[in-house]
């Protein structure tokens, strides 16, 4: 059974620090691009964060460039969001998805790239972040 649980949300104050976790289950990791969204009230969810896992591929939104990173552990199949010097602008819901069953390693990098929300087939149920002083 395929699996997406995220975790590691809260409040924080602006300028400071979260690691979100999503912890995979029921498919291989290194068969697919996976990626961070976040959708604030309002608004468009929006892709921030994506790794092509089996070439260690990194890419980020101009949103989030310099502040967040995007890591795995493949010892606990397990992708991380490393978010530092938050603002209450980074306010949100995040989501991590991966790629569709199939998807070739050239589409992956393509999908990274452009990190649309039509393109990734699973989803986990998400984690809030709020920075607010």
């Amino acid at each position: 059974q395929v699996q997406l649980v995220e975790s590691g949300g809260g409040l924080v104050q602006p300028g400071g620090s979260l690691r979100l976790s999503c912890a995979a289950s029921g498919f291989t990791l290194d068969a697919h691009a996976i990626a961070w969204f976040r959708q604030a009230p309002g608004k468009e969810r929006e892709g921030i964060s994506c790794m092509v896992t089996s070439d260690g591929g990194t890419y980020y939104a101009d949103s989030v460039k310099g502040r967040f990173t995007i890591s795995r552990d493949n010892s606990k199949n397990t992708v991380y969001l490393q978010m530092n010097s938050l603002k209450p602008e980074d306010t949100a819901n995040y989501y991590c998805a991966i790629t569709r069953v199939g998807t070739g390693y050239v589409q992956r990098r393509l999908i990274c790239g452009r990190r649309r929300r039509a393109d990734f087939g699973f989803w986990g149920q998400g984690t809030q972040v709020t920075v607010s002083a």
